[in-house]
């Protein structure tokens, strides 16, 4: 298949697993990547590929790995017929680190996993608050202010921009995703129809950017808290509460029906910060990390 046969199978896959009440096989990451780059740097398998190589099945599903990154789903009507099975043994063949995602905690994905000797590594919590929930009000301390992102792009964006990756930089320094935000990666982001500067909220005080919460409405009725970044000589303040506060207010006089968020599960200060706010976790909700040494 030509590069661009693969991007539309994986993007019909894509559609199929939503349509479905599925999450989105492919993280933000892996979007954006493809978005941007295409396939460059990436090794892909299909089920018509998979097949003619193992005489399994075929259908609609795919494979894809970016260096020790493995992506792999199967549409909803495939399943069941050994089409992930023949994709995971073309994509898992060569040996070395690897990670992989399952969106949901799927019982196949744990099954293949197991299969391949792929370890269960981490668990993301979604978490999820109703917009009828009333807020406590956004109580801003002296020597703070609370702000928007600068919307005109030029220096003043710039100055922005180089701040909220230093603080995220520093406040992220050992996650292995969120820390690896650049330049380069903050342009995708804002280049995205979700963007807005006004809810990318910053918190300064004397020394600079004490902190922010970059927050995403996904429709009219679904807002995320995407990301809450305190630097670190500003934590233990109260920060996170109040500009995670002040981003659900943000979200709420824009009207959404919903917010969620994605937490680590075994992060138990902020579990217990969401939950304190009105966010719950469902176990439906759970993403798995799964990982080969």
């Amino acid at each position: 298949m030509s590069d661009d046969d693969v991007l539309a199978l994986v993007t019909r896959v894509r559609e199929a697993c939503t349509a479905a009440g599925e999450n989105d096989p492919l993280d933000e990451a892996a979007v954006l990547a493809l978005e941007h780059r295409g396939l460059d740097g990436v090794r892909a398998w299909t089920p018509s590929s998979a097949g003619e190589s193992t005489g399994g099945p075929t259908g609609e599903g795919f494979a894809l790995r970016r260096d020790t990154e493995l992506d792999l789903a199967v549409a909803p009507a495939d399943r069941g017929a050994g089409v992930g099975a023949g994709l995971a043994a073309q994509a898992l063949a060569e040996p070395g680190p690897l990670t992989a995602w399952s969106h949901g905690d799927h019982p196949a994905a744990r099954a293949l996993a197991e299969r391949h000797g792929l370890a269960r590594a981490r668990e993301l919590w979604v978490m999820r608050r109703p917009a009828s929930e009333p807020l406590p009000p956004v109580e801003v301390p002296d020597g703070l202010t609370v702000r928007g992102f600068h919307a005109a792009p030029g220096p003043q964006a710039d100055t922005d921009r180089d701040a909220v990756l230093a603080v995220n930089a520093a406040a992220f320094a050992h996650h292995p995703e969120q820390g690896s935000l650049d330049a380069h990666g903050f342009v995708e982001r804002t280049a995205e129809p979700w963007w807005d500067p006004s809810g990318l909220i910053l918190a300064h005080d004397e020394e600079g950017l004490a902190g922010f919460h970059w927050t995403k409405q996904h429709s009219p009725q679904l807002g995320e808290v995407y990301v809450v970044g305190i630097a670190p000589r500003a934590q233990g303040r109260g920060l996170g509460r109040l500009l995670t506060l002040a981003g659900l207010h943000h979200l709420h006089e824009r009207g959404v029906g919903e917010v969620h968020l994605y937490v680590e599960s075994d992060n138990h200060a902020a579990v217990h910060t969401y939950s304190r706010l009105g966010f719950t976790h469902a176990a439906a909700d759970t993403h798995v990390q799964y990982r080969r040494a």
